[in-house]
């Protein structure tokens, strides 16, 4: 009888252990589940507002606005629940074109509730350069196409500035997103073809950054093996997990207007310095996870 208690006790045991083991899996999982849950929700809710309205093409056309107000209430939503989001310095946005530069995170759903926000404060559609990857995800094309997110080249993102419409995008790239860290380092290499595109366009950059985004969402981009493979294949196959409910604080930071005597290089450097300005004023390195959860019982407001 003792025999089999003690048995039934180290069976409890390696069970408890086993269940401990996959804590990780379960919280990567559970992220990969919620993240893509309302992205697919979000794609699902414009094609039945497309066939609803019998709408073909031509997504800039104010025919699709009500189904991009659906989809940006579901981000908002998401973000005021999930990280308490807030968007500061919104004022700092011109009122014509702009080149929105920021930071990236493990993944970019803090941009995701920016321009959720953008739309419902200022009801203004912000275009988005994505890497190509994006567009390999089965079912968001749609989604894709209705918010203006591409992969365009030099002269697609002038054309588009010219236009008058102000455009985001993240120099670090896919690189940032994996393998920067709690410290917020910018790796943004010599990359500079974005600065090409302000001057082109003859728009100020904007710099922006997000407050706690490591803290929210991160990846296993210190090991090793897995720079070694982005490296080698440039297939995006580092694990991310998180998805902690931390506050969320997404900070505008003041135009660097256009000059043209300065260089894409200078103008480079300069939105570089602007956002580690921004970062190193409003985040605290480095990140904690627990401070930043904390953080979402905070009432006083980060200084602007």
């Amino acid at each position: 009888m003792l025999s089999r208690s003690k048995s039934s006790i180290s069976e409890q045991k390696l069970v408890f252990y086993f269940l401990l083991l996959l804590i990780p899996f379960i919280m990567l999982l559970a992220f990969h589940i919620v993240l893509f849950g309302i992205l697919y929700l979000s794609s699902l809710l414009l094609h039945v507002y497309k066939r609803k309205n019998l709408l073909k093409g031509d997504y800039s056309s104010k025919l699709w606005d009500n189904g991009r107000q659906m989809v940006i209430c579901l981000w908002d939503l998401y973000g005021k629940l999930w990280h308490g989001y807030e968007l500061h310095g919104v004022e700092n946005i011109p009122e014509g074109p702009g080149l929105i530069v920021y930071y990236h995170g493990a993944t970019p759903i803090d941009y995701l509730y920016f321009l959720a926000r953008l739309c419902n404060q200022k009801g203004r559609l912000c275009h988005s350069v994505a890497d190509h990857f994006t567009f390999k995800i089965p079912g968001i094309k749609l989604l894709l196409d209705v918010f203006g997110v591409m992969h365009g080249g030099r002269e697609e993102c002038v054309q588009i500035l010219k236009n008058g419409h102000l455009l985001g995008v993240s120099p670090g790239g896919v690189r940032e997103a994996f393998f920067s860290d709690e410290n917020y380092n910018l790796l943004w290499g010599n990359r500079k073809g974005f600065a090409q595109v302000a001057i082109d366009a003859k728009v100020p950059i904007i710099p922006m950054f997000t407050q706690n985004l490591r803290e929210g969402y991160r990846t296993l981009g210190k090991i090793w093996s897995f720079r070694w493979l982005y490296e080698y294949t440039r297939l995006p196959v580092v694990p991310l997990y998180g998805g902690f409910p931390v506050k969320f604080r997404t900070y505008i930071g003041d135009p660097i207007p256009y000059d043209p005597n300065v260089s894409a290089a200078e103008l480079a450097e300069k939105a570089k310095t602007a956002i580690q300005s921004l970062r190193d004023r409003h985040q605290k390195t480095p990140g904690n996870i627990l401070r930043a959860l904390l953080e979402r019982f905070d009432k006083h407001q980060k200084d602007d």
